[in-house]
């Protein structure tokens, strides 16, 4: 079983880097096939649309057919195969479609370790266990920075995606050899997706949790690199190091909020002003912005720290859920965190643009930095009548 998560945490290792890469290959990709910001936050979006739109057929497949096959065969055709097309594409639109791809192949990786947490372990540790697992695989976020230009200066942008995609396909075989489903469950007990939206409690938690990972997930994303290219004139190198210290601080904030439910006995009172703090920090750009590259990386690395909640909103929200829905349960919780990322991403573009033609770039980035702040104090303001619950 140890063996087994291991190779879906390295799974989620490389969904996080696919996630987050385009910051840094934004400049080489808009000199050689032509694409611009806006063709790359599109591509960002349908990453995170496709992700969203599998988490319901990944729910059922993980209560039906467990997480063995459900990670591994998606991992290998969608993650691997949208990995090789990226490496050979020719323009913006085969970037789009290989974003799709690999959306759809990084789908379940995540989920099928969660699965396993909510099945076989305490529910006392689950959100540790889920801190933990998003900690470590940040390690794909920071190697999506500093590493990623390192390597992309060295041999090539398609070259580095190539190996990825080698590395990709290694990592499913390795998920189908040793990842262990769960014993299934009394077939007696049956349910669907309509009993857990049947539950009040959970829809004072969808707001929050649909716009949670947004600022962090859109800024380390896409937006951190055009800042900084675009307001401080920063080079390949210094894009991977802001987008390093911005990757660092959101694996700190991924183990640090793991533990804090048991430590303080409650997880509302963690998640509220974790997530204010995140949003009055977007916020900040826009009302007091950085006046220097390293004063706009702390600024980023906090949003960072504190945008880091994902796990523990998972954890809070799979507290409501019955053990025979646990699939379909963490999974509606993952559609409403990737998706409100895939929209925010998606509409950034869009509204950067329509603010760029009215206002100089420092304070378009600012009012589209302050946007994310705003609708996460929006999903804070719903959340606060939320019922807290631990296990």
């Amino acid at each position: 079983m140890k063996a087994g998560i291991g190779f879906l945490v390295l799974g989620y290792v490389l969904s996080q880097f696919y996630r987050a890469f385009l910051a840094v290959l934004a400049p080489v990709l808009e000199a050689d096939i032509g694409a611009s910001t806006d063709d790359l936050a599109r591509a960002s979006g349908l990453w995170f649309a496709a992700f969203a739109l599998m988490q319901l057929p990944v729910g059922w497949a993980l209560d039906h057919l467990g997480p063995r096959r459900t990670s591994a065969i998606l991992f290998a055709l969608g993650g691997a195969g949208g990995a090789a097309l990226f490496a050979a594409a020719q323009g913006p639109v085969a970037i789009q479609i290989a974003m799709v791809l690999i959306g759809l192949g990084c789908a379940p990786v995540l989920m099928a370790s969660y699965f396993i947490f909510a099945r076989v372990y305490s529910p006392g540790v689950f959100a540790t266990l889920a801190g933990l697992t998003v900690g470590v695989s940040s390690l794909g976020n920071i190697a999506s920075a500093l590493p990623m230009a390192w390597a992309v200066e060295a041999i090539g942008w398609r070259e580095t995606v190539a190996g990825l995609a080698a590395l990709t396909l290694a990592v499913a075989a390795g998920m189908a050899v040793l990842v262990r489903d769960p014993e299934k469950l009394d077939g007696t007990t049956r349910g669907s997706l309509f009993d857990l939206l049947r539950n009040p409690g959970l829809w004072l938690i969808l707001p929050l949790m649909f716009i949670c990972y947004a600022p962090a997930a859109g800024m380390r994303g896409l937006w951190i690199a055009p800042y900084v290219t675009d307001i401080y004139d920063a080079d390949l190198v210094q894009i991977g190091q802001v987008t390093l210290a911005m990757s660092i601080a959101m694996v700190i904030g991924s183990f640090a909020y793991g533990p804090l439910d048991r430590l303080f006995g409650t997880r509302k009172w963690v998640l509220l002003p974790g997530n204010l703090l995140a949003g009055l920090l977007c916020i900040a750009f826009w009302f007091a912005p950085p006046t220097t590259l390293w004063s706009a990386a702390a600024l980023f690395a906090a949003i960072g720290l504190f945008g880091a909640s994902y796990p523990m909103m998972i954890a809070h929200g799979r507290s409501f859920f019955p053990p025979h829905l646990m699939g379909r349960g963490v999974t509606l919780l993952n559609l409403f965190g990737m998706g409100g990322a895939g929209v925010m991403q998606f509409a950034s573009g869009p509204y950067f643009a329509h603010l760029s033609t009215r206002n100089d770039p420092e304070a378009a980035y600012a009012a589209l930095f302050g946007a994310f702040g705003v609708v996460v104090l929006f999903g804070v303001a719903i959340y606060l009548f939320s019922q807290d619950r631990t296990d």
